[in-house]
């Protein structure tokens, strides 16, 4: 979605939930918003700011709107006219569970991989039945922590059953009636009748340049289990680092799978860059690392002996 400076953005899943992949601010072609823009204020098409915002405001929803003005963006390039270009897709496999209920995710043989969750409402028809007006007006509430205790409970399992409640999860919204959206992927399990090596994680910081790389290699070929570009705890990558950058400890960029998949899966050796630029920022402000859990992978026959080593973290 590309939207002028000054215009309502909006972004909408018929089915599924809002996934943000990236949101620039600024300018890269000369034949967009360009009505009544002078001939100077257009030229410069390497203008851009990466815009973490519009995630964090639509991630999860099934629509999200907003007039650009808003948001406050800061000027990536004074006197170039700017303009917003939104990338996003729709996460299908979505449930949704009313207070008090339980949630069950079930991937049959392979593996949960959870993108995003909320436990909160954001929007007046949700889990609505019945209920009165004054308890579902409150349309912008979330619990912080949700993604990051649902992905505990579910990550790498078959299956999981996860309650959605104030117990569960602290209360974002008191006297408001809520619910628990989870979206999540579902990733085949290793092949029995594959050789696998232990399964290895990395926890690789970024530097101030920006320019560090994680490269994992080994026997066989990569199949990744789970990747997260953010921060999950305070200690990792914190050396140096003031309290304030590393306090954040449920930071997840939801494209970090995907990207490291695409980069790593099925190749003997792979590099990932852990920077904003690849994954976007999922939390501004906060000292991020990049986690890769992976195994290393190598076909055998059936004939052949099949010695389990085991696998180990």
């Amino acid at each position: 979605v590309i939207t002028c400076d000054g215009s309502v953005q909006h972004l909408s899943c018929d089915t599924g939930l809002i996934n943000v992949m990236s949101a620039i601010y600024g300018r890269t072609d000369k034949r967009i918003c360009t009505t009544g823009r002078p001939f100077s204020e257009i030229q410069n098409t390497a203008c851009v700011l990466k815009i973490p915002i519009i995630s964090a405001r639509c991630n999860g929803l099934r629509q999200c709107e907003f007039k650009t003005d808003t948001l406050g963006s800061p000027d990536p390039c004074n006197g170039t006219d700017k303009y917003y270009n939104t990338t996003y897709n729709c996460i299908k496999d979505v449930s949704v569970t009313c207070e008090d209920g339980y949630s069950t995710l079930d991937c049959g043989n392979d593996v949960i991989q959870i993108i995003n969750a909320n436990y909160g409402r954001t929007d007046s028809t949700t889990c609505s039945h019945g209920l009165p007006d004054t308890i579902l007006a409150d349309t912008n509430c979330y619990a912080s922590g949700t993604l990051s205790i649902v992905a505990t409970k579910c990550n790498g399992k078959s299956s999981c059953t996860v309650q959605a409640s104030n117990t569960t999860f602290k209360d974002p919204c008191f006297g408001t009636s809520k619910y628990l959206t989870v979206s999540h992927h579902c990733l085949p399990h290793p092949v029995r009748n594959d050789f696998l090596f232990p399964i290895h994680s990395i926890h690789f910081k970024k530097s101030n340049a920006l320019q560090s790389r994680s490269t994992i290699f080994g026997a066989g070929v990569l199949n990744i289990h789970n990747a997260n570009y953010g921060r999950t705890d305070s200690t990792a990558c914190s050396t140096g680092r003031p309290s304030s950058q590393t306090s954040k400890t449920d930071c997840y960029a939801t494209n970090t799978l995907t990207e490291v998949t695409n980069r790593c899966e099925g190749k003997s050796s792979c590099v990932v860059p852990a920077t904003n630029s690849v994954f976007s920022d999922p939390c501004y402000g906060t000292y991020k690392y990049l986690s890769i859990k992976y195994s290393c992978v190598v076909a055998i026959t059936d004939s052949d002996a099949h010695t389990d080593r085991g696998l180990h973290t």
